[in-house]
């Protein structure tokens, strides 16, 4: 009787840990499902890649939750990333999807993921440098600048702002020789530069 039970016990366990086995690997699918999902505005770069997905988890009875953080509060993308995610784990089976906008940690262009600086560079858009773990200076400024150099895109509190930060390079010849035209370009998280070397005007992903 004692070993009976015992066999009764080890199978429990062995059904448990199968069952959390068997939801683990449907929740990798799903999170690949969900960050493969384009970027409305940057449609090369997923959703993953450019690292605004941030969780994927099970909600209910065969329901999940995501959390995205758009990569500045107000973005208007953050509806269409939502509305995108939804639709595709509708599509694969999952029926009740509930996506969540969560704003801490807030998004930094840390998070974008080597493939995603990777695209955008072969897109014709400088990624962004790396900030580290601290908080980015934002200089306020005129919108549109002529000069060249670090005054010229961290504004007056460049002077304070500690070491010099890598120059912006031309993702279309890699020159260092980039002068900044605006501060805003086709979206709110770049800016337009332009190279001094092939005189190419092109799109930077500002640093958060």
């Amino acid at each position: 009787m004692a070993e009976t039970r015992t066999q009764q016990a080890q199978q429990a366990q062995q059904a448990e840990q199968a069952q959390r086995t068997q939801q683990a690997e449907r929740l990798g699918r799903l999170r690949e499902l969900a960050g493969a999902v384009p970027d409305p505005e940057l449609p090369f770069v997923s959703l993953a890649e450019l690292g605004v997905l941030r969780d994927v988890r099970e909600a209910g009875e065969g329901g999940v939750e995501v959390e995205l953080t758009p990569t500045y509060t107000g973005c208007p993308a953050i509806e269409s990333m939502a509305t995108d995610v939804e639709r595709v784990l509708r599509e694969h089976g999952v029926p009740h999807v509930t996506v969540r906008t969560v704003l801490t940690p807030p998004w930094s262009t840390d998070d974008i993921s080597a493939e995603g600086s990777r695209k955008l560079a072969e897109a014709g858009i400088a990624p962004p440098r790396a900030t580290g773990t601290g908080p980015v200076t934002v200089g306020l400024g005129p919108t549109r600048t002529a000069g060249d150099g670090p005054e010229a895109h961290a504004g007056p509190a460049a002077e304070t702002a500690g070491p010099e930060p890598e120059p912006v390079r031309c993702p279309l010849c890699g020159s260092a020789a980039t002068t900044l035209l605006s501060r805003f370009s086709s979206t709110a998280c770049k800016a337009l530069r332009r190279c001094e070397s092939c005189r190419e005007p092109f799109d930077h992903f500002k640093e958060l």
